[in-house]
Formats: C-alpha cells, sequence, structure tokens
C-alpha cells in the first residue's frame, strides 16, 4: 500500500520537503514550523479535491500517518516537481513517523508490508538520506555559530562609505561684494573628501523600525565663497571635519494592516516620510547633486516631529507630516511650536499601472533673526528665493506636483513642478518661487544594478516679487553612470552644468559653472 502512495503518487511537493528534511533536527524543527501547517484531515488543503488523481494516497498518508504538511495559506500545490533528494526527505519523514508509531504500541496501524516497503526505499535512497544528514548538521553547526556571534537579536548593522573625487571649473557666480565690485575668482582645486554611515535598524515586532544613524563627513559645500552659488551643490556633502555625530533618529509602527506612524527624534529628513517619486533621489546611488535628487519643497526644516501614512489601497496613499528644526531648544522663536516648522500633506496615486502621481502641499514657517535663517529651497536655488525678504519672519505655501512613468524596465520618465507663494511676516511683501525638473533613468543599463541618469530642470527662481524678482534663468542639466562593480561596491561618475548662476545672465562675469564628481560607494 505504502509502495503504490509513495511511488504512483509522488506526492511530496517542495514545501512539504523542504520541511520534512529538517525532521531530525530539533532545533531546526522549530524554526521551520512557522513556515509550513501541519494538517490532519485532506480537506484542510483548499487546492486538493476528491476528484484529484492523488486524493486517495493523500488521505492516507494524512490521516493514517501523518506525514503530510501543507502551505501556510492551506494549500498544497501538488503539481510541482521535486527532486530525489526531495523525495528522501519525504520519505525520510514518514518513516520518522512510523517509528514514532511502533514506539507507542500503535503498531496494529502499520503493516508487514508497509515496513518492508520502507525498508527497501531507505536503502535505495541511503545515499540521498546520508546527505541529508550531513547537510542538517552543516546547518546545525553555522546557526550555533550566528547566534554566538550575532551584533543583537533585534538589531542590523549596516554601513555606507562614500568616496568622492570632485572639482567645479568655470567662473565664480556674479556677485557684489560690500562695495559693488564683482567678484569672479572661482575655487576650482580637485578634492578628495569622504561620508561615512552606520545604521543601526532595530524591530521589536518585525512590522516596526528603530532606526539610529551615525554619520561623519568632510565633503566641502559648493557654494559661497567656492562658486558664489548654492545652485553647485553636490547631493552628498556637507563638511563637519569627520565629526561622529547623530545624523537620523526616528520610529516607525503600525497601526492595523494600513497606518503606519513615524516619530522623528533628531535629524530627520521629510523624505524619511514622505516619498518622493525620484528614481535618483539617493543620495549614494542616485543623482550626484542637490537639486537633482528630487523637488526642492521636501527640504523645508527637517529635525524633529511626527508623520502618518495611511494607504487607501496598493494605488493611493495619504501622508501627514510635521517636522520641526529645534524642537529641543526652549529659546524663543525654537522649541516644538515658536521655531522653524512645516507641515506637509501628500496624495500619491497610481491611475494607471507603471504610473504614479504625487501632489504636495507644505506649509513652512521661518522664525528669521540670528537663532535660526530663512532657507525656503533646501538651499538648492538662487539666493533670492531662499530668502526673498532677507532674513526676517517668513512662511511660505508650496505645492508640488511629482511624477514617475516607468515605460519598461529599462527606462522611467519622472519630474516634479514646484511653485511657493512666500509672505514676509513683518510687512506686506510677497514673492512667488518657481522650480521645475525632467528625470530620465535607465536602470541596468550595461549591466543589472547600473543606472544611467539625466536630470534636466530649473532650480528654485522669484518669479515675481514686491521687493527683487531673478531677472534671468539658470538650467540645471546633469548627467551620470552608476557602475555596479560588485554587490557591494559601485563607481558613479557625473557631471553637471549650471547656465546663469543665481538666475543672472551676466555675459562679462557670469559663465557657466561646471561640477564633476567620481563617487564610489561601498555598502557593507
Amino acid at each position: 500500500m505504502i509502495s503504490r502512495i509513495l511511488f504512483n503518487s509522488l506526492l511530496f511537493s517542495p514545501a512539504v520537503i523542504v520541511t520534512t528534511l529538517f525532521l531530525s533536527s530539533s532545533k531546526v524543527t522549530a524554526e521551520v514550523s512557522a513556515a509550513v501547517a501541519q494538517v490532519t484531515s485532506v480537506s484542510q488543503l483548499s487546492d486538493v479535491q476528491p476528484s484529484d488523481w492523488a486524493f486517495d494516497a493523500l488521505q492516507s498518508l494524512v490521516e493514517r500517518y501523518g506525514c503530510i504538511a501543507g502551505y501556510p495559506n492551506g494549500t498544497y500545490r501538488g503539481n510541482r516537481t521535486m527532486t530525489r533528494y526531495e523525495f528522501a526527505a519525504g520519505l525520510n519523514a514518514c518513516l520518522d513517523r512510523v517509528n514514532e508509531l511502533i514506539a507507542t504500541a500503535t503498531a496494529d496501524l502499520v503493516t508487514k508490508e508497509d515496513l518492508a516497503t520502507f525498508q527497501k526505499l531507505r536503502e535505495e535512497f541511503s545515499a540521498e538520506l546520508a546527505t541529508l544528514r550531513s547537510r542538517v548538521d552543516a546547518l546545525e553547526m553555522r546557526t550555533a555559530e550566528l547566534e554566538a556571534n550575532q551584533f543583537s537579536t533585534t538589531t542590523k548593522l549596516t554601513g555606507e562609505a562614500i568616496f568622492a573625487v570632485a572639482g567645479v571649473f568655470g567662473e565664480e557666480a556674479a556677485d557684489e561684494d560690500d562695495n559693488g565690485n564683482n567678484n569672479p575668482d572661482l575655487q576650482d582645486n580637485i578634492i578628495f573628501a569622504n561620508r561615512v554611515r552606520l545604521n543601526f535598524d532595530t524591530s521589536f515586532t518585525g512590522k516596526d523600525l528603530l532606526r539610529t544613524r551615525l554619520q561623519t563627513k568632510n565633503i566641502t559645500e559648493f557654494q559661497g565663497d567656492v562658486t558664489g552659488t548654492r545652485m553647485t551643490r553636490l547631493g552628498f556633502d556637507g563638511d563637519e571635519d569627520n565629526r561622529v555625530s547623530i545624523d537620523d533618529l526616528y520610529y516607525y509602527f503600525p497601526i492595523g494592516d494600513r497606518v503606519r506612524v513615524t516619530v522623528a527624534a533628531a535629524e530627520t529628513e521629510m523624505t524619511d516620510i514622505a516619498e518622493t517619486l525620484s528614481p535618483v533621489s539617493s543620495a549614494s546611488s542616485g543623482a550626484i547633486s542637490r537639486f537633482g535628487r528630487y523637488n526642492p519643497i521636501y527640504r523645508t526644516n527637517d529635525g524633529t516631529g511626527f508623520g502618518i501614512n495611511y494607504e487607501f489601497s496598493d494605488r493611493a496613499s495619504l501622508t501627514f507630516a510635521y517636522m520641526v528644526s529645534d524642537a529641543e531648544d526652549p529659546a524663543k522663536k525654537n522649541g516644538l511650536f515658536d521655531g522653524n516648522y512645516s507641515a506637509l500633506a501628500q496624495v500619491l496615486f497610481a491611475p494607471i499601472k507603471n504610473l504614479d502621481i504625487g501632489l504636495t502641499y507644505v506649509h513652512s514657517y521661518y522664525a528669521g533673526g540670528s537663532n535660526s535663517g530663512v532657507n525656503l529651497t533646501g538651499s538648492t536655488g538662487s539666493d533670492n528665493a531662499r530668502r526673498p525678504f532677507d532674513n526676517v519672519a517668513t512662511s511660505a505655501d508650496s505645492f508640488g506636483l511629482e511624477t514617475s512613468w516607468r515605460i519598461s524596465p529599462q527606462f522611467t520618465v519622472s519630474g516634479w513642478l514646484g511653485y511657493s507663494f512666500a509672505h514676509s511676516e513683518v510687512s506686506d511683501d510677497n514673492a512667488d518661487i518657481l522650480n521645475y525638473a525632467v528625470t530620465l533613468a535607465f536602470p541596468d543599463l550595461g549591466g543589472k544594478g547600473n543606472l544611467a541618469g539625466i536630470v534636466i530642470g530649473m532650480p528654485p527662481k522669484v518669479t515675481e516679487s514686491s521687493l527683487v524678482a531673478d531677472r534671468d534663468t539658470s538650467l540645471h542639466i546633469e548627467g551620470f553612470y552608476r557602475f555596479k562593480l560588485t554587490d557591494n561596491i559601485t563607481i558613479t561618475p557625473g557631471l553637471f552644468v549650471i547656465t546663469n548662476p543665481e538666475h543672472n545672465d551676466n555675459n562679462d562675469n557670469n559663465d557657466s559653472i561646471f561640477v564633476g564628481t567620481m563617487r564610489t560607494t561601498f555598502k557593507f
């Protein structure tokens, strides 16, 4: 009877085989048992019907010998093929079960014919059974080693290091010093600098995450005395003389199946809560420029706050976020409600397959003064757009449209439009600020894991103002190619140019500025 069941039906599915492979190992069995579901009746297998040719065989093995387990979703998937090793594992499980029946004085359930068949099968598959047992022994040793040397039972450590060679070429953006003289000297020496991050990701339930990030960096910000404009900044810059500091600290947890709540304690970016829809947003593996990563309206007032993400469905979601720059400081024009803050609301939806659209609103407030500076553009546009009314209390209502269309696995078109209505809180002055960009991304170009990208856009510009509007237009034109050297190392050469820096078409003193870099990223 057993011979007919085992040979004629070949009824062990890979899920069962994988499970029974470890039945001889008590340590691993407990871990694997969560991945499968033991059944006591064939009716518990939703995809097994009485009309199936192997139904009787399954019913016998389930109800008479208890040799069968199913997938967690209650299916059996009996049409899948298997190897001799898989069959040997299933056979081993049934042999163990028969021995249990004999040991518990229920040997009357096992006939002499069955025992003879089992013995014959054991001899035929002795080599495979021996191999399986050696694999289990090796797995137990490896598991014990990992348990003894693991960093933490709840925390995963990941790291990233960026080595960058970079430089700027051209002439400094047209600007005037206190005497009204143009200052065109550009610092164009090549630099070699780094940024290193260590992420400690802790989960207490398997669905939550506590992110603690340590960072050190010494990458010069290409602005001010270096280039005369913030439009030339790299996307991964920051010069802290390689002092170690906390760069990110937040905790998110689910409420039900559709809601996620994030509490940000320090140095958290708005983009940790709100999705940007940009395929080149990563500072370590995407666009090389600060402006080219995503819509600048996301860059207002990072730091401390909270966020709520609600998923209506797989194709629509809603996000709310509130972020404060200096929540830890009780002094005037600081704190949780008296200092710089930004409140975001965003809707993401996919009207058709592979097309995502985002509608974003951000209300931001800057207290101004010496304690906290005004920066409406996240240091990506002209100085006029950054502080259209100088460093006084300023508020802004910003609206964004973001899109990403995955035309094929190897080509994605994306872009954004951002428009801000800025208001002075100490006068009746107003200013309108516009920025936009189009991004072309070519994933896996030249090899899996590679990425080529092109970004063309206009950095934030004051288009209308009761004081001074930007008189001309700068264009940002960028190209980069990320080459995957190994699973852990990528090399990204990139170049971008800023025409008419600071939205100032001064032909005599304001030539285009070129910024080039060779970014090497190590991940571990």
